[in-house]
């Protein structure tokens, strides 16, 4: 018999491999939760202004590209590639003047929408720090 503290671990060095991390985000309909609650939160918290500020009013295509880009990146179908082409997100960003503050806005906004999921607390945690990285390159390469 397994210790539950054996099994997290063995969960956790699961996520990032194939599409381990795609499932427990719950597959597209857990990712698609997990956006729409991601812009809740970026449209009602005052940390946040400036970030949704970045943003168009008409959410839905932004929606659908965060939701298809996260499905690839976490291992499920690439559908970003197969619906709007290649990606490098931080080129994509490179436009935007992106401070310390508002990457951190972003991942409050997202670590309060993992917190609104079924997630168990060791794949919010992988998550958030997964998405650390990305929010980061973000913020450098808009310096």
């Amino acid at each position: 018999m397994s210790h539950p503290e054996e099994s997290n671990t063995a969960t956790k060095q699961t996520y990032g491999q194939l599409d381990a991390s795609y499932k427990a985000a719950g597959k597209l309909d857990g990712i698609r939760r997990l956006v729409d609650s991601f812009y809740d939160y970026m449209d009602n918290l005052e940390e946040a202004k400036i970030i949704k500020a970045m943003h168009t009013n008409d959410l839905t295509v932004t929606k659908d590209k965060l939701t298809c880009f996260l499905s690839g990146w976490l291992g499920g179908p690439r559908l970003y590639s197969e619906k709007y082409g290649s990606i490098s997100i931080p080129m994509i960003h490179k436009h935007l003047s992106v401070a310390s503050a508002d990457r951190d806005a972003w991942l409050l906004c997202m670590k309060h929408a993992a917190n609104d999921q079924p997630y168990n607390e060791i794949f919010k945690k992988y998550l958030l720090e997964q998405l650390f990285v990305p929010a980061e390159r973000i913020r450098q390469v808009s310096q």
